[in-house]
Formats: C-alpha cells, structure tokens, sequence
C-alpha cells in the first residue's frame, strides 16, 4: 500500500514543528535537515550532508511502511531547507497532498517565534561552544540572517529592524534579558513573513485546487 502524504502548515510562529512532534505517524523534515526551515533556522550544528539526509529520510520512510502506515504528516516545506534540498518525489508529493492551515494570533506567534530562535537557539550555540563564544557566534548568526534578506525587506526597514536587534542583543549580553528581541520578532513577522506568506499559500490552493483547511490554535492549547 502507498502511503499517503497530509502536509501541516501555517504563518511563522504557530507551532507547527511542536504539533507534528506528537503525532507518531510523521517524518521532520526541519529535524533531519538540521534546518529550521528560515532565513533565521541556521543551528548550532551543521547541516548533514545531502546523501546523509536522503539515507535517513529514506529510513524513515520505510520504517513507516514497515509499520504499514497509511497517512504520513509532514510539514509544509520549499523546495530547499537550508542549503540542501527536498527529493523531488518528496517535493511533489507534498505539493499534491492535502494542507491543512494551523492558525493563531500574534502574541502567540510572537512568544513561540521568541523561545525557538532566541532562548532554545542560543542554548544551543553555548552548549556547543561555551557561555561567552557562543552567544557571541549565535549573535553574529542572527545579525547575518538579517542581512542576508536585506534586499527583499528593503533599505530602510532592514536599517530600521537592524538597530532594533542590535539594540535587543546588547541588552541581553549587559542585562541577561532577551525580551527586547520580541518587538523586532513582531515586525518582522506582520512585516516580512506574512506577506510572502500570504503570496505563497495563494499559489499553494491554486495547486491544490483549494485542498485545505484551517485549525485555530489558541494560546491555551499550544
């Protein structure tokens, strides 16, 4: 029997990495790729090489197969996570298949986006390279991320959320605080990422001849 493929989706920030997690039937993408899948996903370790990926992705499909596992849960990927990139079969497997939309509000987005790419980020960095070091490569990985999209955001909102982080990262190395990271997080997400969100998941539907359907998430159920 062929397994068949259910895709999770959604804005940056609403869970989607935590839901697929907890359902047994599911292969992470981000987690084989060692990838968060965004300007900003670059962790502590590097990525495996490509051959690795695909070795391992196709274990996990046919540890799955084994189990004789009829719908597989995914989540919504490009093309490339990282610098490697998704098995063309994959790819359009997952384009054809059905999207289901996770949903939830800002605030949530904004504390979920917060924990991942700051606190859980940075405890990675500094338990691979120290205390000192590695907040120093982890803040020097955020600022480039930023850079790196320069062109896209434009010059004067890339110089406006620049200073925003900068800010936000000299208060977290004098103060130990990382909240002020959440006012540039907030920007960028209503800014940058929804957007481009919303164009994407416009092209999405027309592929699926609108073969989706949306799941609120509230702050109370993760």
């Amino acid at each position: 029997d062929v397994m068949q493929p259910l895709v999770i989706g959604g804005r940056t920030g609403v869970g989607t990495t935590l839901l697929l997690q907890q359902l047994e039937q599911h292969i992470d993408l981000e987690g084989l790729y060692r990838h968060r899948g965004s300007s900003f996903g670059y962790r502590a370790h590097p990525q495996p090489s490509q051959i690795d990926i695909e070795n391992s992705l196709a274990i996990a499909l046919l540890k799955h197969r084994h189990n004789q596992v009829s719908k597989l849960v995914l989540e919504d990927e490009a093309p490339n996570i990282g610098s490697r990139s998704v098995p063309r079969g994959i790819m359009q497997a997952m384009q054809q298949a059905p999207l289901i939309l996770i949903e939830a509000d800002i605030d949530t987005r904004v504390e979920a986006v917060f924990e991942e790419y700051i606190h859980v980020a940075l405890a990675e960095f500094q338990q691979l390279h120290g205390d000192a070091l590695g907040f120093e490569i982890w803040a020097t990985n955020l600022t480039e991320a930023m850079d790196r999209i320069r062109r896209r955001l434009g010059d004067q909102r890339h110089h406006q959320l620049r200073d925003i982080m900068n800010d936000a990262i000299e208060q977290q190395r004098q103060h130990a605080n990382g909240d002020h990271h959440k006012d540039w997080i907030r920007c960028f997400l209503l800014d940058y990422y929804d957007p481009m969100y919303d164009y994407q998941i416009g092209k999405k539907s027309g592929m699926r001849g609108l073969n989706f359907s949306r799941w609120p998430v509230s702050q109370e159920t993760g």
